[in-house]
């Protein structure tokens, strides 16, 4: 029985041993049998794997799909090469494929396809066939030569991206002079075959003259594209204004260029010819308004990575170059072109034409905007200019100033230097920043407290002499003035720039009326405008904290900070029943005013305001009455604001204002002029900007004095 016993677990071990070996021999034959199947796809199959890849830009992987004679015709590292520098440099993406046929004969397949990719010149689309030969251990795999990437693309072959590089568009102003646009300069360079033979003494020389060492100028001369007649260029200057020359007065600097231009010519093999550059006319009178371009650098690429900038291209630093640079750097064109070795064209891939840049108009008067300059450039100040009646922007100027030409020309370390060293600070665009505007706010808090009812307009706020303070609380602080009079009514306190009537009535306006109805006036706002300026303040923190703040900013002191275009738009009210004209730059053909904020004030009220202002320049006693005219209507507001570091501050400097607008909607120059300049303490305060104003109104509207 034991015996038995012992036979029956022999025998069933043994076939437990057959069984799992059989199973395992089963598992080892449906691996390698799906591996032999693996390696013997279907030609269709491999060519959209093969294409995947492509897609993914795994040509390792492609290069793996390729027959042993393929291999042998072209390297693992060629055919990477060649796949990486064809694809990337068409920028090749979004491939996809579409097999019309496959035919199987005598081992070989013939699979055609359609293929379409995206590419920097447009979609590329074309039929193609490849071959695919069976062999015995792998199965089919991938007949490969050249004509796989492109049917006409040989061995030898290139595939070219040619750039046609678009033009930038020119900024006129309203009357269609140029502000911004193609202009010439001077190239200046050398012929290596004219140079003398005291090569290395001229380099000096002509390295001390350009503000270039003679090491840069060798290696430019040592470029390998460089020939005996080559004209290698170093430097781009301002070209010699020939006919400034031969006239009776030749500026001063362009007699300089052209002394300049001629002790270069001294240095053999020097040449200096005529080349396109962006060019600025108006010049410093412009430069804070139009801006200045500048070539790429590799932060701008990386910045801005699909909007078609080149090593090579322009972008607008400042300015308008900068506010409208979508619409002025157009699109460039470019071509895909299979080229032979010897650069004949074979076949064109894709072509995508060159859309140039825009031309903007702007509503700017480049005449006005020069004579403002004339007018204010020794001061640090800025001016707007708008048509009261249509919110076109007529000048925007900020002196001191700097020429943008000199940033496309290639400005020098001593010239940088200079300009943000200068303490006047003529980079600093003031007509984007903010100011105490000082008295020419009083029509603003005129302007509130009629629509609060807080202010009576015949009421008499009383005689208070030069001085005022509401009692003992304030201590020793008194609101000053500079002229007695009476009664002391709106009409008058407007004539006489009266501080300490404007004080009491922010105070019967009190703080939550005030401080809001400034909130609806745009203050602590972002204003609608094209160029983006600092928000106008009342309060350095979130509201008016004291009684004497809040009487001090009734008459634009205190802490209250305004932007002059904002202030200019405010203005807008008193010449358009109520309503706040939005200020814009571009030019239209038939302006159509835009209210930006409707009924800020009643229409009687605006022309309650508008008539004291007018009384303002036509009275012998109005602070503004040195700007009047008899030919035409003028009304407007003064204003002086002490800039100081404490209310006992007896050192501190004065800003002068001057706001004036022409009433006559009917007039064929309409215009708001708002200025601003500083440190006019001793000057004559804001009559010093008075005066100029007076001149630059003359100048746009001669007529009667």
């Amino acid at each position: 029985m034991r015996r038995r016993k012992r036979r029956f677990l022999f025998s069933t071990v043994c076939t437990l041993v057959i069984l799992l070996a059989g199973l395992a021999g089963a598992a080892l034959f449906f691996r390698i049998q799906e591996k032999i199947g693996a390696s013997r796809k279907t030609p269709d199959a491999l060519f959209l794997e093969y294409v995947e890849c492509l897609s993914k830009a795994d040509y390792k992987a492609m290069y793996g799909l390729l027959d042993d004679q393929s291999h042998l015709n072209i390297s693992e590292e060629d055919f990477i090469t060649r796949h990486k520098n064809i694809y990337e440099g068409i920028e090749g993406s979004g491939i996809t494929a579409q097999i019309r046929q496959v035919v199987e004969k005598d081992g070989e397949a013939a699979v055609s396809y359609n293929m379409s990719l995206d590419s920097t010149a447009g979609e590329i689309n074309f039929s193609n066939q490849v071959t695919f030969r069976k062999e015995k251990k792998k199965g089919y795999q991938m007949v490969w030569n050249d004509s796989v990437i492109f049917p006409e693309l040989g061995r030898s072959d290139k595939v070219r991206v040619s750039t046609d590089k678009a033009k930038r568009g020119s900024v006129f102003d309203r009357n269609g002079l140029l502000l911004a646009g193609k202009g010439t300069a001077s190239s200046v360079g050398l012929v290596p075959g004219k140079m003398s033979g005291d090569s290395a003494g001229d380099l000096e020389t002509l390295g001390n003259l350009l503000g270039m060492s003679a090491d840069s100028i060798g290696k430019k001369l040592s470029a390998k594209w460089v020939r005996e007649d080559s004209f290698v260029p170093l430097k781009t200057i301002k070209k010699v204004d020939e006919l400034n020359l031969g006239s009776m007065e030749p500026r001063e600097d362009n007699v300089k260029n052209k002394e300049f231009q001629d002790e270069l010519l001294t240095v053999p093999g020097v040449l200096i010819t005529d080349t396109e550059v962006r060019y600025y006319p108006l010049g410093e009178s412009g430069a804070h308004l139009v801006g200045y371009v500048q070539n790429v650098t590799a932060e701008d690429l990386e910045k801005h990575p699909d909007e078609d900038y080149l090593s090579d291209s322009v972008i607008g630093r400042s300015g308008m170059e900068a506010l409208y640079e979508k619409e002025l750097k157009g699109t460039n064109g470019r071509t895909i072109t299979i080229t032979d070795s010897g650069g004949t064209v074979k076949k064109t891939l894709a072509a995508k034409p060159r859309v140039d840049g825009t031309d903007i108009t702007l509503t700017i008067d480049s005449t006005l905007q020069a004579e403002i300059y004339q007018a204010f450039k020794e001061d640090k100040s800025c001016t707007v200019a708008m048509n009261p009646f249509t919110g076109e922007v007529l000048a925007l100027v900020s002196t001191p100033s700097y020429d943008d030409n000199d940033f496309i020309l290639g400005m020098s370390e001593e010239k940088w230097a200079s300009l943000n060293d200068d303490e006047r600070k003529p980079m600093f665009n003031r007509f984007r920043q903010r100011f105490a505007p000082g008295s020419s706010f009083k029509p603003i808090t005129g302007a509130i407290g009629l629509t609060t009812g807080a202010i009576d307009p015949n009421e008499d706020f009383g005689r208070e002499g030069l001085s005022w303070r509401k009692d003992e609380s304030w201590g020793n602080y008194y609101v000053t003035t500079l002229h007695d009079y009476s009664p002391a009514i709106l009409e008058n306190a407007f004539i006489y720039s009266d501080n300490i009537y404007f004080a009491k009535a922010a105070l019967k306006i009190g703080y939550d009326d005030f401080m809001s109805g400034l909130d609806k006036l745009g203050f602590n706002q972002e204003i609608p405008f094209d160029i983006s300026v600092t928000k106008s303040q009342y309060s350095n923190t979130e509201r008016i904290e004291t009684e004497v703040q809040l009487a001090d900013s009734g008459y634009g002191q205190g802490q209250m900070l305004v932007n002059p275009i904002h202030l200019a738009s405010l203005y807008t009210m008193f010449a358009n029943q109520g309503n706040v004209i939005k200020p814009y730059l571009q030019y239209k053909a038939e302006p159509e005013p835009e209210v930006w904020l409707p009924g800020a004030c009643s229409p009687e009220i605006a022309d309650r305001i508008r008539t004291a202002l007018s009384k303002v320049i036509s009275s012998e006693h109005g602070t503004g009455h040195a700007a009047n005219r008899n030919d035409m209507e003028l009304a407007g507001k003064t204003g002086t604001a002490e800039i100081k570091a404490s209310k006992d501050d007896r050192t501190g400097t004065e800003l002068g204002w001057f706001a004036v607008f022409t009433t006559d909607p009917n007039l064929e120059t309409p215009i708001l002029l708002i200025s601003m300049a500083e440190d006019v303490k001793d000057r004559g305060g804001s009559g010093y900007v008075v005066r100029k104003d007076k001149a630059i109104l003359n100048f746009y509207i001669p007529g009667g004095q």
